[in-house]
Parts: C-alpha cells; structure tokens; sequence
C-alpha cells in the first residue's frame, strides 16, 4: 500500500521553522539550508515544496496573517455569547491575551516588518485594515451603543480601525515584554469604554 504523504503538514513544518528562524535571528537571515535544518530535512525537500525563497516566505507570511484571523475568529466562537459588547471585546482581547502561539505569531510579524520597508509583496501582506474584520468591527460598536441607549455616530468604521490598531500596538508590546497582558488588556477596555460611550443608565444619573 503507498504511503500517505500529508502534503499539508509538510509545507506546514516548514512555514514553522521560518517562523522560529525569523523570530530568533530575524527575516533576512532566514536561508533555504537553514529552514532545512531547522525543520530536520534535506534542501531537496524544502525545494519540493518552494521553488525560492521568496515563494517560502510569502506564505509563512500569508499564513501567519490567517492564523491571526483564525485566533480572532476563534475567541468570538468561544466568548459564548449573543452580547455585541462581549463579542467585540473578546475579539479585540485575542491580541493581547499571552498566549504562546499568538506571541509567537506576533514576533514574526515584527520581524517581517523590516523586509516590507524594502519588499511591496511583504508591505501588501502586512498591510493592516481587513476589510470585513473592520465591516464586522463597526457593526458590533453600532449595535452596543445602540443596546447602551446611544446611537450610532455614523464614524463606527474609523472607530474600528483605531481600535484594531491599538489592539495590535497592544499586542506589540506584550509581544517584547514592554507591557504585561493585564495592563494591556485594561489600557485596551478603557479605550473601548470611550469609543462605546456611556451606558443610558449612568448617562442619566
């Protein structure tokens, strides 16, 4: 019986080791022959799967950027609630919280940051604003400020994107240990208590 190749996992492995690599030593020390050492298999095994470099780094970078939606999206499905409010706060919460792989996931990025100063491909990937994480984002802070008694300011959009930039800054910060979670994680609710405004209850108190 033949052998099952799981493709997949392959490519998978190899992306990690960029990652490590680039995490420990930076992007552009990252070499074919050191992603084979570093994932334990022969060049021609990393030139199977990528034809060059670049090929190999742009999708560590495209998947490093779908893992973080996919930690965004998973903190929604876990936050267990119907609450707008809940839900935008634990989303905005996955980038700070530590979590290793999410860490890790965010030192790469920073690494990468480097190579887009130079790179336009690595710029394009990088690049922040994700049209329906921001569309989700603002439809969120319109429908809490609508359940708090308010109305929507019609600037929801904007107010998303400062919110997902500051998150990131945030998770920067936690990232290189500049700042522990739980003080970025309370520097991140006060900021959404601002953008969310006040509560019709305490408004009229």
């Amino acid at each position: 019986m033949p052998k099952i190749v799981d493709h997949e996992e392959r490519r998978r492995r190899l992306v990690e080791a960029v990652w490590a690599l680039a995490v420990r030593g930076g992007l552009e020390q990252v070499t074919l022959r050191k992603v084979a050492d570093e994932a334990g298999v022969s060049m021609g095994h990393v030139q199977h799967y990528y034809s060059s470099m670049q090929a190999l780094i742009r999708d560590a970078l495209d998947r490093a950027v779908r893992a973080v939606h996919t930690t965004i999206e998973n903190a929604v499905r876990t936050a267990d609630t119907t609450s707008p409010e809940a839900v935008l706060r634990a989303c905005l919460h996955a980038l700070v919280r530590p979590d290793e792989e999410s860490m890790r996931l965010m030192r790469f990025s920073l690494a990468a940051a480097g190579r887009a100063v130079s790179d336009p491909t690595t710029a394009n990937v990088l690049a922040p604003g994700d049209e329906e994480l921001l569309t989700f984002t603002a439809g969120l802070i319109a429908a809490t400020r609508q359940d708090r008694g308010g109305r929507p300011h019609g600037a929801e959009r904007t107010d998303a994107d400062i919110c997902w930039s500051l998150a990131t800054s945030l998770g920067v910060d936690v990232a290189l240990g500049y700042r522990a979670p739980d003080a970025a994680g309370h520097m991140l609710d006060h900021h959404i208590d601002q953008v969310l405004g006040a509560e019709q209850s305490k408004a009229t108190t």
